[in-house]
């Protein structure tokens, strides 16, 4: 299987911008420590601070899809409709 890439962004809602940031930052620990985990940075839009955006790399479609099942992902998703106005999330392959 050949590495993929994700690149995912968070807009936090009006207000729950910290939480949403430390919410995220709680994330990037455990993630890393995943099997198939080879990258997942988190950033902040320097001009829109409401929005986040991960980089992250996996050694395959499968370890991302073990990602997604992950607790640490499980307690996001149930947790994210206080906190997030909208999100992406766009896999790819490099060319």
């Amino acid at each position: 299987m050949s590495e993929i890439a994700v690149v995912a962004t968070f807009v936090a809602k009006p207000g729950q911008e910290e939480k949403l940031k430390e919410a995220l930052q709680g994330l990037v620990a455990p993630t890393l420590k995943e099997r198939g985990a080879l990258q997942y940075d988190l950033h902040r839009d320097l001009k829109e601070p409401r929005r986040f955006v991960f980089f992250e790399r996996w050694e395959s479609e499968a370890a991302l899809e073990e990602h997604g099942r992950a607790p640490h992902i499980e307690v996001h998703r149930r947790n994210a409709p206080d906190l997030v106005e909208h999100g992406e999330i766009h896999v790819v392959a490099k060319l």
